[in-house]
């Protein structure tokens, strides 16, 4: 798949997605990045890092969180995109649930829609994905559907509404990742379930992201405060690799450019 000026190879390669979140409370980062200056600055050791790819994130979707007005997310979003677009090519992902921001991101600069809610919060965004031509990622958040018996089964039937009511607006099927969404509506042992069964997902025939970076299942497993996590979040992208998964979306890039190319000389 190409996005922007950059081929992926997901055949071959698990690409690294840089996480980006410019806001005050997000649940591992919140403050880090929070202001353009403070952003750009992250952006550029995230890229330095070997980022694959950027997903900029203006409202927290932590456990709890507060939500977030449009025009304070897209305030938040843009600048720090406009500046980034001045000096890297890299593609970029906003994660928003929300269609006015999706426009505004697109039209500044962004490539990718990174929908946790996968199009169920708002009944427009994916209009505006299809008329855009951006590509995007749609996750599956196990509140917005009910627990199947089969668990997996369940989740990937899921996805394939979300994924038919995409192809439905007018959204390219060549242009949908999909996220198995870890930590959304899902309890520990579920998590781990997910992780287990990457490939089913990746079977799929679309290209998946996974996102577990320092999450609660790390937690869960470990009993380590979050950001103790590192060596738990490998893990998680060891069984990315082995199972084929096109990209994993974490906070400690360095590391994970590292684990990636290492897993790969052995699995590969």
């Amino acid at each position: 798949m190409q996005i922007r000026n950059k081929r992926f190879d997901i055949e071959k390669h698990t690409y690294i997605c840089a996480i980006l979140n410019v806001t005050p409370d997000s649940f591992s980062d919140g403050g880090e990045a929070f202001g353009i200056a403070d952003a750009v600055d992250k952006a550029k050791k995230l890229i330095a890092g070997g980022a694959d790819l950027l997903d900029i994130g203006g409202e927290s979707t932590r456990p709890g969180f507060t939500e977030v007005p449009v025009s304070e997310e897209i305030k938040r979003v843009v600048p720090v995109i406009e500046q980034i677009r001045k000096f890297s090519d890299i593609p970029i992902s906003v994660d928003t649930r929300k269609s006015e921001v999706a426009r505004a991101a697109i039209e500044f600069g962004a490539d990718i829609i990174n929908d946790v809610s996968g199009l169920r919060f708002d009944d427009r965004i994916a209009d505006v994905i299809a008329k855009s031509g951006a590509y995007c990622c749609l996750m599956h958040d196990g509140r917005y559907f009910e627990k199947k018996d089969a668990y997996i089964e369940g989740v990937l039937e899921d996805l394939g509404e979300i994924v038919r009511d995409a192809v439905s607006a007018g959204i390219v099927r060549d242009k949908i990742i999909i996220d198995p969404g870890v930590g959304f509506g899902k309890n520990a042992q579920e998590n781990l379930i997910v992780i287990r069964e990457l490939k089913r997902f990746c079977d799929t025939g679309y290209p998946v992201l996974l996102g577990c970076s320092r999450k609660s299942v790390i937690g869960a497993v470990t009993g380590l405060g979050i950001n103790e996590r590192l060596e738990g979040t490998l893990a998680t992208t060891a069984m990315a690799v082995m199972a084929g998964v096109g990209f994993v979306r974490v906070h400690d890039v360095k590391e994970n450019v590292r684990f990636v190319g290492m897993m790969e000389a052995l699995c590969r």
